[in-house]
């Protein structure tokens, strides 16, 4: 699978507000194989189930502490990539990991950088086939992004800064940009 990292500025987040810019991010996963004949309908109302939920990796490095730590003279730079991840583990079921990675500089001095891998299992049942990939690309992030967006704000406030909270992602534009993307590249 893929990544292709995407990085914003607070500036840009602003603009991504005020609807000037919106956020694009990796979204890959193998294509779910095409449903068998006796499968093209699906048998009854589409179900997702969470089957768990993890931290799968953590990295928060505070480089120049304990100077980094006082009052600053400007504002950081802080960039935010994400990227969102997706693997088959079987027929219905998926593993969706959700990248944050934030960085925050100052005259090109890191300040801090965390990385974050959140991850969850997820079992989705009586999807129509063009609907699979996008509900696991869409939806199964948006439901892990407001534990992973704790876990980066408790990790920055642990590392002495003020807990940085991201704004909410926008997952479907992320996705059909992504599809543009690939659909442009065949062309």
């Amino acid at each position: 699978m893929s990544k292709t990292p995407k990085s914003t500025t607070k500036k840009d987040e602003a603009k991504e507000a005020n609807g000037e810019g919106a956020p694009t991010a990796a979204a890959s996963m193998p294509v779910p194989p095409e449903p068998a004949a006796t499968d093209a309908a699906p048998k009854g109302p589409a179900s997702l189930r969470i089957l768990g939920q993890y931290l799968k990796d953590l990295s928060f490095e505070n480089p120049n502490a304990p100077a980094t730590l006082g009052p600053q003279q400007t504002q950081p730079d802080i960039n935010i990539a994400v990227n969102v991840n997706a693997r088959n583990l079987s027929p219905s079921d998926f593993e969706v990991e959700l990248h944050l990675d934030a960085k925050a500089t100052v005259k090109e001095k890191v300040i801090f950088a965390a990385e974050l891998v959140y991850a969850g299992t997820f079992r989705l049942e009586n999807f129509a086939a063009q609907m699979l990939h996008p509900a696991v690309l869409i939806e199964c992030p948006r439901i892990l992004f407001p534990f992973a967006r704790q876990i980066l704000a408790e990790a920055t406030r642990n590392g002495g800064f003020p807990p940085l909270m991201l704004d909410p992602i926008d997952f479907a534009s992320m996705y059909q940009k992504r599809m543009q993307q690939q659909v442009a590249g065949k062309a």
